[in-house]
Parts: C-alpha cells; structure tokens; sequence
C-alpha cells in the first residue's frame, strides 16, 4: 500500500478532555478532530479500544472485537433520549487531567443501566438498525456478550477460575447459562450496540475532514477473553484451561528479565488447517474501525518468543517460528492490498525485515532510540527511508521531554549530544526541533504523541511496561494547548508537504 507525505498526532481516547471522568467519544472528540485539520495534520493515531481487564491496558482486552464501554459518551445517549438530563448529572467530582477508571465506570455503569431500561420500554430493540448490528456481528458478539454476563455473575472472576462446565464451554452448561442470563446479555449487546454507534459516527466526521484513523491490534488476545473462552482450539492452552505456552520477549531495552506478557500463543497448525478463518474476521473488523491498522510486536509474526506457562519471568523462553508470510498472503487474497503498519521494534532479525518487506509493509522510526553516540543510528532522521513511520516516541517510551530531563540528570551526554545534532542551543525549544526534524525529513509518514506536541514531562507518560498500575491515565486539557499552535503546526505541514494530504490510498 503506498502511504503519501502525511502528519499525525498520537492519542488515546481516553487521553481526551471531559467531565466524565474519562475521555470518550463525545463533543472533545469532535473538537480534537477540528483541531488536527485546522492544524494541517490528516492522521489520528489512538490504541485498541477493546474493553479493558485488570490493569486498565488497551493491549490486554476481555476481546480482540469488543468495544469499551467507558469510552461511550453520556451526552449523546441524552441526543438519542435514551436519559434525560435528571440522569447524567453525577455525584462525582473527576479529575481534569486524569483518568478515574473506577469512577467513571460506577457512574457510567449506573447511566447505560438507565438507558438500557429506557431502550426496552421504547422497543428500540425491535428497530433495523438494533438487529442488524447483532446480526452482522453475531460470529463474536453472542459469546462475548455471554462472556461478560458469567464473568460479572462470577464476582469478576476469569474464566478459567468458573466451574468446570462453563469454564471449559461445554454445549449444555453454555446453553442453561443462555437461559439464565437472557437479559444481563442482552444489555451487553446493546452497549456494544451504543459503542459502534457513537464510534461510527466519530470516524465518518474524521473521514469526511480529511483525518484518517490510525489502530492498533495487538498481535495476541488476553488469556482471560472471551476469545480464548469462546474457542480454546487456536491458542495455546491444555485440555483444562490452563497455559502452555505463554507470549513475550527476551531481555531488552526495556527490561533486564524480559517482558513476561501473560497471553497464550497461538496453535498455529489449527489456524492454518482452517485457512485462517479467525484471522479473516479479525481483520475483517479491525479494518471496519480503522482505515489504517499498526499491528503490534509484528515480529510475532516471524518468530514469536514462547515461555513455558508457569514461568515466572521471560528469560527463559525460545524462538518458534510462525506462518507470517502464509498469513498475509490469505489476508491479501481477502482484501486486496493492506493498509498495514509494522511495529518493527526491539530484536529484529533479517527475515522479519523480509516480511515486512514482501508485503511493502512501512516500519516505525522511534527517535529517541536513535538519541546520543550510542543510540541506533537507523533511527535518525538523516537515515530515514521514505516507507516508514516516525515517532519522537511510543506509548512505552517517557515524553520525550521527560527522556531528555531524565538523560541531563543522569549526565549521560544525551541531551548536549540532541543539541548539537538538532542545532539547538535553548533546550527549551529542543523537543519542538526534535519534532520539526521528523517533518522535514524523508519518512512518508510522522504521527507525534500529544505529550510531545505540548513539550510536557514525566508526568504525562502513559506506560512503563512491566509495572502493574499508575499507568494509561493522562489526559490532556484545552489550556495546554499553546496559542498558535494551529498556525505553527499548518506552516509546517504546508512546508514539508504534509499538509491535510491524502493519508493513505
């Protein structure tokens, strides 16, 4: 797929303004959307928005087709007079720029019951969008919906911790459960209803104003999913349930003992036998939400690092080879060509490269991994290759503020070495001329995350990996944005050609 000269900014949904508690898909959106085309900018990059487990991480998801029910906005139910204004008034008090998981989850909770309630007694389930919407996405809404129902009516238990005969699927204990939580899942499906909805309708604004939207799949679905619950035949799990084999990475830059990710790995053998049919309709729908899709830790699909299921770190593991280049040749017969983005990051071989290559797939330059005498230079802007997309940094990367601070504190040399290299003597100004390199540079495409367009610090970073909590919680507030920042951000779009340009065809 040939990706144009384009620009974008990095951020999450739940990252947006509001007064919920969270940010969602409601008039901020909207707002955020008007900014990035007044900006000159034609690319809005944000996480998966599958529903979150424990830890709150858009990348360990109850689902690899849901969506999260935090991120539906209230003011729009009012619009479909599914509340009133008597019901959206809340007796919390949220924090601007911070998300309140918890929170916003009570208060969002109580409201969707509200106008769940108010949907049956209007017979708004009866009506043709309702059922097409269930019938379109009955191949993986009955389970999930199913999934979420026994997963609340089990104290929030995972799966593998219910009673045998409904942990291991069996027809009958799948067909009393059906019976038993008839309504708790039918209100599932409508929030799921109200979720593509509103979402929808967000990204038809998007496209109609020149933005595209950037996803992400995570390349493996959570252990406790109803994915995994639904269908234990494709991933690598024993006959009870528990793990064989568990997905991760070796030792790395960002930890000394690995990344120990907790997701099964697939059984490939099955998938192939099946032609990969699951991996059709995941694409299928990941390519309905998106209309481009950066798959992370693409190397998986090379080679994937394989820990026994119950180690405790992700030393000692090894490399098992996975049909990547069967795979997308399937998917290409599917769909024509894929607007695919590679998370190339981290150990990457030669034939990962391959892979990518086969399919014409753009890579990822991260910036501050190219940073000081010591830093990987391929990822300096003076190397770039056209296909490929540049970041000043990922979600799992400080602010590049925060990074260059941290760097100067520990007397690394870093920061005097950025100085130099981006002409910059007022290191207040360093970061935005990190940002101007990226633009002016060969890269087809440049997305920069929201933290590093308003120059802020460690306090705005949105993950460390391999911690638990504290984590995907910044939110962004309208005064942080500068004056001028439309005009500055315009001015360099139109002076680098990237300017509200066509971001992919």
């Amino acid at each position: 797929m040939k990706f144009n000269r384009s620009s974008g900014i990095i951020l999450h949904p739940t990252s947006l303004p509001g007064k919920y508690g969270i940010g969602d898909f409601g008039p901020e959106a909207y707002k955020f959307i008007d900014l990035l085309k007044k900006s000159g900018h034609s690319l809005w990059q944000i996480f998966p928005l599958g529903p979150t487990g424990y830890g709150d991480s858009p990348y360990q998801c109850l689902s690899a087709f849901a969506g999260n029910h935090l991120l539906i906005n209230p003011d729009l139910l009012l619009d479909d007079k599914l509340i009133d204004k008597e019901d959206i008034k809340c007796k919390f008090k949220f924090q601007h720029n911070e998300t309140d998981y918890e929170k916003a989850s009570e208060y969002k909770s109580i409201l969707f019951a509200k106008a769940y309630s108010n949907f049956v007694k209007q017979e708004k389930f009866n009506e043709e969008a309702y059922l097409s919407f269930c019938g379109l996405n009955k191949y993986w809404l009955d389970d999930y919906s199913l999934f979420i129902a026994l997963k609340k009516g089990n104290g929030l238990k995972a799966w593998f911790e219910w009673d045998k005969d409904i942990s291991l699927h069996y027809q009958d204990a799948v067909n009393g459960s059906l019976i038993k939580y008839k309504d708790e899942i039918n209100y599932e499906k409508f929030i799921q209803y109200l979720f593509h909805k509103q979402w929808s309708a967000l990204k038809n604004y998007a496209n109609i104003n020149g933005v595209k939207i950037i996803g992400d799949m995570p390349i493996y679905v959570a252990y406790d999913s109803a994915d995994v619950w639904g269908d234990r035949r494709y991933f690598s799990v024993d006959e009870k349930g528990g793990l064989k084999l568990i997905a991760g990475v070796p030792p790395d830059y960002f930890s000394s003992t690995g990344q120990l990710w907790g997701n099964p790995t697939y059984n490939w053998d099955v998938m192939i036998y099946e032609d990969f049919e699951w991996w059709k309709k995941r694409f299928s729908k990941t390519f309905q939400m998106f209309d481009v899709v950066r798959i992370d830790h693409f190397r998986g699909f090379d080679e994937y690092w394989a820990v026994d299921g119950n180690a405790e770190t992700a030393i000692n593991g090894e490399w098992l080879k996975a049909p990547g280049e069967a795979l997308f040749k399937e998917i290409e017969r599917a769909f024509g060509n894929l607007p695919i983005i590679a998370e190339d990051l981290g150990i990457i071989t030669k034939s990962v490269e391959d892979l990518r290559d086969q399919f014409n797939f753009p890579g990822m330059k991260i910036l501050q991994f190219g940073l000081g005498k010591e830093g990987a230079k391929f990822f300096l802007p003076h190397n770039f290759i056209k296909n490929c997309i540049a970041h000043t940094g990922s979600h799992d990367n400080d602010t590049t503020r925060g990074f260059l601070d941290n760097e100067k504190m520990k007397k690394s040399g870093i920061t005097g070495w950025a100085k130099k290299y981006f002409r910059c003597k007022n290191e207040d100004k360093l970061v935005f001329e990190m940002i101007h390199s990226l633009y002016a540079s060969a890269a087809d495409t440049v997305v920069i995350p929201m933290q590093d367009i308003l120059g802020l610090g460690t306090e705005a970073r949105m993950n460390l990996p391999g911690t638990l909590g504290g984590n995907w919680k910044w939110r962004f507030t309208w005064d942080q944005i500068p004056p001028g920042f439309a005009e500055t951000y315009m001015e360099m779009n139109e002076l680098f050609d990237r300017a509200n340009g066509k971001a992919a065809e």
